[in-house]
């Protein structure tokens, strides 16, 4: 039975949130001390219940010797009414063998009501350590949730800056290629002036060329 207090006391004087700052999953660990208390906080009671029942057998018992020790005095002043001092004498007798056991008796009683108060006391607040435990569950798991969540938004936080990073990075390439493109556009259009002017000189050339062999022809022509 005290070994079993003791192991009580050491996990409710241990520090849970110590504990909690030592284990990658604090809900879990939460439970299972829980689950350690309740199966100890069983375990105790079934002692403190045979501490019970031998304290008030043993109260029977010391009653049951008191009964008979004021019965067995209750016939010795009958007797002694009755003239009968040898039955007084023998009555008597009787009397102080029970009062020798509730001598003996007493002791063991007050010793084993003592020890069942404690034990009943420290049950009790064992029991009120256990239900304050679960009340600090539900604050311990809901702040561990509230982390948690936390730290999922810091990441898409971060990953949603990097999406942006990336965005960025996209939007000054489309600005690098729209560059790109106004040049070759550029280029296109001074090759086109180029070629236009080249068009016109060779029309030039050929009006020349063919007039010269008109003119030629016509001379030709004129001799025949």
């Amino acid at each position: 039975m005290t070994n079993i207090f003791k192991r009580l006391n050491d996990i409710i004087s241990a520090n849970i949130n110590d504990l909690i700052d030592r284990v990658e999953d604090p809900e879990r660990m939460i439970k299972q001390i829980i689950r350690e208390m309740e199966e100890n906080i069983a375990r105790a009671k079934e002692g403190v219940i045979d501490a019970i029942a031998s304290e008030k057998q043993l109260f029977k018992d010391l009653d049951a010797q008191r009964r008979q020790s004021a019965e067995w005095l209750k016939k010795a002043e009958g007797a002694l009414e009755a003239g009968q001092e040898d039955l007084a004498r023998a009555a008597l007798t009787r009397k102080r063998e029970h009062d020798s056991i509730i001598k003996a008796l007493e002791p063991s009683w007050e010793s084993a009501k003592a020890t069942s108060e404690r034990l009943k006391t420290q049950l009790h607040a064992l029991e009120a350590k256990l239900e304050e435990a679960k009340r600090k569950r539900g604050t311990l798991v809901a702040r561990q949730r509230a982390v948690q969540a936390r730290e999922t938004m810091d990441n898409t936080l971060s990953r949603f800056q990097t999406g942006l990073d990336a965005h960025a990075n996209f939007g000054r390439m489309e600005e690098k290629v729209a560059a790109m493109e106004a040049r070759v556009e550029a280029m296109d259009e001074l090759q086109s002036e180029s070629s236009r002017v080249e068009k016109d000189f060779l029309a030039m050339e050929t009006e020349r060329e063919v007039e010269n062999e008109l003119a030629a022809l016509k001379k030709k022509v004129g001799k025949e």
